[in-house]
C-alpha cells in the first residue's frame, strides 16, 4: 500500500526489517468506509485492488501521530491525533522487496467523518502516481466485492463498529501476504 514504497537500501537482509503502519477506517454518516484503488508500487499485485488510507509510521512518530499526518496528506482531512477513534483492529505479516523481507505491524484506527470531499493536494509524488481513484463502500458492497479488499475483513470490522461503536479491543485481522520480484 502507500507508505511501503521504501525498501532498505543495500543488499537484501534475511533478517525482516520492521516496518510499522498507521491506517484510518474513515466511516462516512452514511455508514460507508473510504477506500483507494491504484497503482501499489511493491506488492507484485496486478489484479484491481482497495485499501485504507495510510502508511508508514517514521521513526520516532507514534502510529496516532503516523495516521493523522496520512490523513492529512492522503484525503485533505486534518485530524488532530488525540481526536481520531481507537485502534479497532490490527494485522502482522512478512512480506517481500526482491529478496528483502519486511515484517508489517498495521494498525486502524476508526475515523468518523460528516461530510469528506478527499482532496490530493497533500499527497506526495508517489502517493498521487498511486492513488489512482476513492470510493466509499458499504457492508454489503465490500461483502460482495470482486476486487481484493485490504485489509482482509474490513466488512466486520465496519459492520461491528456500526452496529455497536468501536470493539473493546482491537481486531485480529488475517495478514496480506504479497511478494515483489527481485530487483535486478
Amino acid at each position: 500500500m502507500p507508505g511501503e514504497e521504501s525498501a532498505a537500501v543495500g543488499e537484501a537482509s534475511s533478517t525482516p526489517v520492521f516496518r510499522p503502519t498507521a491506517r484510518a477506517m474513515v466511516i462516512d454518516d452514511a455508514g460507508q468506509l473510504l477506500l483507494f484503488s491504484g497503482a501499489v508500487s511493491n506488492t507484485g499485485l496486478t489484479e484491481p485492488r482497495w485499501f485504507t488510507p495510510g502508511g508508514g509510521v517514521t521513526a520516532g512518530e507514534s502510529p496516532r501521530d503516523a495516521a493523522s499526518r496520512e490523513l492529512a496528506e492522503e484525503t485533505g482531512l486534518i485530524c488532530p491525533a488525540p481526536a481520531l477513534g481507537p485502534v479497532v483492529a490490527v494485522c502482522a505479516g512478512l512480506w517481500w522487496a526482491g529478496e528483502q523481507p519486511f515484517f508489517g505491524a498495521d494498525s486502524f484506527f476508526a475515523v468518523r467523518v460528516g461530510g469528506l470531499t478527499v482532496s490530493d493536494a497533500g499527497q506526495e509524488d508517489a502517493e498521487r502516481a498511486a492513488l489512482k481513484v476513492h470510493r466509499w463502500w458499504t457492508v454489503a458492497e465490500l461483502e460482495q466485492a470482486v476486487d481484493a479488499v485490504f485489509p482482509l475483513g474490513a466488512a466486520d470490522v465496519l459492520r461491528q463498529i456500526l452496529a455497536g461503536g468501536p470493539p473493546s479491543r482491537p481486531v485480529w485481522l488475517p495478514w496480506r501476504e504479497h511478494r515483489v520480484a527481485a530487483r535486478r
